[in-house]
């Protein structure tokens, strides 16, 4: 599978304008061949974790013209948005197939408490995947690189790669390309986080935009600037890689907090063989 990611800024809460300015992206990346082009967390308005503005249902304007961008240049779209939705809204991404319909869905589970998105959004419950040019791909939000037990669940469902917009803030760059080869090796796939850049009245961003792929190998890292990045994604070496280094059946599921009687003691040292 290629894959696109659009690391674009947002022309702040219009996004009209926004979808004019990505247009040019998704002609590039269709024209280069890829199966999809993937764009920042709520890369329409930017990302805002106390605004509403905006929001729209998943019939709204901004799905469908996305799906006619994705009709007319033949390439699936990885977008998000503000989803309307009782009591609060959610925090969404989804894929657009080349033929105009949404194949997965996905509301950030993991909300971003230190900015206060937890008390304006809802979180989501369910995971999202989609097959997509011969790879099974989950979805993520930005936040939720933090959290391995999201990404535990893709790899047990057999999720060859893992797509992540993202609003991540330059003060914490080093952080995202961590937790992305982390990722990425610790459940044996593919992460592709695409992140925002420039200066919004929430924060400011540096992209980096990173694809790792199963050994936590860089395949593509984007600098600061706007720009259309892609590479090639194998569901092959995926299966190659677990199956030469088959880690998730040495995973113990059974422990349990309390007692010391097999915790080494004495000064003694365990290491890994």
């Amino acid at each position: 599978m290629r894959l696109c990611c659009a690391q674009v800024q947002s022309v702040w809460e219009e996004p009209r304008a926004t979808l004019e300015r990505v247009e040019p992206c998704i002609a590039r990346a269709s024209r280069s061949g890829a199966d999809i082009v993937c764009f920042p967390e709520q890369f329409a308005t930017g990302w805002d974790p106390a605004s509403s503005r905006n929001a729209e249902d998943l019939d709204g304007p901004l799905v469908g013209r996305i799906a006619s961008l994705a009709e007319e240049y033949s390439i699936a779209i990885l977008g998000s948005l503000r989803e309307i939705s009782y009591p609060l809204p959610r925090n969404t991404c989804f894929v657009m197939g080349p033929a105009g319909n949404i194949l997965a869905t996905y509301s950030k589970c993991h909300l971003f408490s230190p900015a206060g998105e937890d008390r304006h959004f809802q979180r989501g419950n369910t995971v999202g995947i989609c097959t997509l040019a011969g790879m099974t791909c989950g979805l993520a939000i930005c936040y939720d690189l933090r959290f391995a037990s999201l990404f535990s669940l893709y790899a047990d469902a057999g999720v060859h790669a893992v797509l992540v917009p993202a609003a991540w803030p330059a003060s914490r760059q080093a952080h995202w390309d961590l937790f992305i080869r982390a990722r990425a090796l610790e459940f044996q796939m593919y992460v592709a986080g695409i992140n925002t850049t420039g200066e919004t009245p929430v924060d400011t961003y540096a992209g980096g935009s990173l694809v790792a792929d199963p050994t936590g190998a860089i395949l593509c890292h984007a600098g600061c600037k706007e720009g259309v990045y892609s590479c090639e994604l194998s569901p092959d070496l995926v299966e190659r890689v677990r199956s030469a280094f088959p880690v998730t059946q040495d995973r113990r599921s059974d422990l349990s907090p309390g007692g010391n009687s097999s915790v080494p003691g004495n000064g003694s040292v365990t290491r890994e063989t």
